[in-house]
């Protein structure tokens, strides 16, 4: 037996650059394992979530043509529903503002979509969808609880400035702000009276809007009506204000949660 301390140094030597040289072959193999995992895994992310590829113009085109088929096929592939033109107007807004019913519904019924996301003008979707009166368009929305109200113009105005007494109704009896106040205190009564819809007027009033509120003008439904030459509308109004019972003066508008 040789008890060479040489002998002895070379032997326990030798043993941990063997282990050092197997753990190393070891972390290689791992890694080279965990990347093929990590590839797999990136590839069936990649197949189950596909990268939109097509353009923002071409879903812009699909929802104005109503093309829900169009639509849908566009958010599958990862279209943004909160996508906005080159105006900066949602997806949303142009459908309600073209009556794209079927795509307004798809849309509405997509969780991620914002229902009250604003165009530059602080225009809404329901708020165009009044102003067409576009009654499928404004229940899909309150269907899906977007606001009724909001601060300044309001869907009511809208609804009112062109005479739709239906969705004026609709909105009303969902707890729209009767005497809501513009960014100036005009109200929907004075649009309906601005633009000479008489029976929309009286809806409002019977509905309990306020003849006698002021705007930060200082004028009145029936103000309006007589500057922008609505005759009857103006006679008709001052009539119902003369058989008001008179008060110390009239009420100023301006909020949006005046009755």
């Amino acid at each position: 037996m040789n008890n060479s301390p040489m002998v002895s140094t070379l032997s326990v030597a030798s043993v941990p650059n063997v282990s050092r040289e197997r753990d190393v072959r070891n972390a290689r193999a791992g890694a080279a394992v965990r990347g093929l995992v990590a590839g797999a895994l990136l590839a069936a992310c990649a197949i189950a979530q596909p990268v939109w590829a097509a353009s923002v113009d071409s879903l812009i085109k699909a929802v104005k043509f109503d093309d829900v088929s169009a639509v849908k096929k566009q958010l599958a592939q990862g279209a943004d529903p909160n996508t906005v033109d080159n105006t900066g107007t949602p997806v949303i807004v142009i459908a309600a503002r073209e009556k794209s019913d079927k795509v307004g519904q798809l849309l509405a019924d997509n969780s991620k979509t914002d229902l009250e996301k604003l165009d530059p003008a602080g225009e809404n979707a329901m708020m165009l969808a009044a102003l067409n009166g576009d009654a499928t368009f404004v229940n899909l929305l309150i269907a899906k609880d977007a606001e009724v109200n909001k601060k300044g113009w309001t869907p009511l105005h809208y609804a009112a400035t062109n005479g739709h007494d239906d969705i004026v109704k609709i909105l009303v009896d969902h707890s729209a702000y009767i005497d809501a106040g513009s960014p100036n205190g005009t109200t929907p009564l004075m649009m309906a009276a601005r633009g000479g819809h008489l029976s929309t007027c009286k809806l409002l009033l019977d509905e309990g809007a306020d003849l006698r509120v002021k705007n930060q003008l200082g004028m009145t439904a029936v103000d309006f009506a007589r500057k922008y030459n609505e005759k009857d509308v103006a006679e008709g109004l001052q009539a119902r204000l003369d058989s008001m019972p008179q008060s110390g003066g009239a009420p100023q508008s301006g909020s949006n949660g005046a009755k």
